[in-house]
């Protein structure tokens, strides 16, 4: 229990600084999206717009993020005797649809724009402007994602928190839109070929479309039900067959139920010979064996049978 305990308090520690950095990524993208809309409109720019609805949708997003670290922290309850772990997976998934329809989906309309537009004359000094916002926009982006590799590493160089992963991903594929949104403008003002703009419209699409499938495939996988790592379950099933009550482990079977909560369900036979205290006590003692070991198997189910006795005894 003491382990447990532990482990909660290293949960609500690790959740707080997860809040921090969606809270630093939501304060940046919603000055972003204000400063990219407003020199979008004024340079009439397909991609600075492109890059505005990005961080549109990531402030969105943000915003279910933080939902979703603050639901599913609810205790359990009637309905839902496991709790409410996966409710963070639930709106990450709802992030990844965001960022799919409000950012991958606008990004290909504007390069669609752009070239049925054709070529057109440009202010310099509005694309200038356009192309200083981005240069804003780059730095704000790259402090978040700074924030968010900190904490990575700080973790051992594990985003096990779809929250944490979303927000790194997110700030990444920021980075890298300011970039191919700077070359775009730059490349249309130089040459006055409006196709530089779709063109970087167009990858900026196709790289939030990639983004937002990667993210949703990993959260739907762990909504219908994910098993743990194979080594982890390697270890769960070894150290079963180190017991000397446990004749064989005929079953093991696991899931994810949230952050900090495994479902481990095992179909073991029992050595013959045992009465049904001992039986009651051997299971007792393997269910806190295993929690104690792994403290986030926290629901730990053993389906127990008598082995029959070996030929020859």
């Amino acid at each position: 229990m003491v382990v447990n305990r532990e482990h909660s308090k290293q949960r609500t520690r690790s959740d707080r600084r997860t809040r921090l950095t969606v809270l630093v990524a939501l304060g940046a993208n919603l000055v972003i999206a204000v400063a990219k809309t407003v020199g979008g409109l004024v340079a009439s720019s397909p991609a600075l717009l492109s890059e505005a609805a990005h961080s549109v949708a990531d402030s969105l997003n943000e915003i279910f993020l933080l939902a979703a670290l603050r639901r599913s922290r609810r205790p359990a309850d009637r309905r839902h005797p496991f709790g409410y772990g996966k409710e963070r997976w639930f709106w990450s998934l709802l992030a990844a649809v965001g960022i799919f329809v409000m950012g991958g989906c606008f990004s290909f309309f504007q390069a669609f724009e752009a070239m049925s537009q054709g070529d057109r004359p440009v202010s310099t000094s509005h694309y200038v402007a356009g192309l200083a916002v981005l240069g804003v926009a780059l730095l704000a982006e790259g402090t978040s994602l700074i924030r968010a590799l900190h904490q990575f590493r700080k973790q051992g160089g594990k985003a096990h928190d779809p929250a944490h992963r979303t927000v790194i991903a997110e700030d990444s594929t920021a980075v890298v839109g300011v970039l191919l949104a700077m070359a775009g403008m730059a490349l249309h003002l130089v040459t006055g070929k409006a196709v530089w703009e779709a063109a970087a419209s167009l990858a900026i699409g196709l790289l939030l479309v990639y983004v937002a499938y990667r993210l949703g495939r990993e959260s739907r996988d762990l909504l219908i039900g994910v098993a743990v790592d194979p080594e982890v379950r390697g270890a769960i099933r070894a150290m079963l067959d180190d017991q000397a009550e446990i004749d064989n482990v005929a079953s093991l079977l696991t899931m994810r139920l949230g952050m900090d909560s495994t479902l481990v369900a095992a179909r073991i036979d029992l050595v013959p010979g045992l009465d049904s205290e001992e039986i009651e006590l051997v299971s007792e003692r393997i269910k806190q064996a295993v929690e104690d070991r792994w403290p986030e198997a926290d629901q730990v189910f053993l389906d127990i049978t008598e082995a029959p006795p070996h030929p020859g005894r």
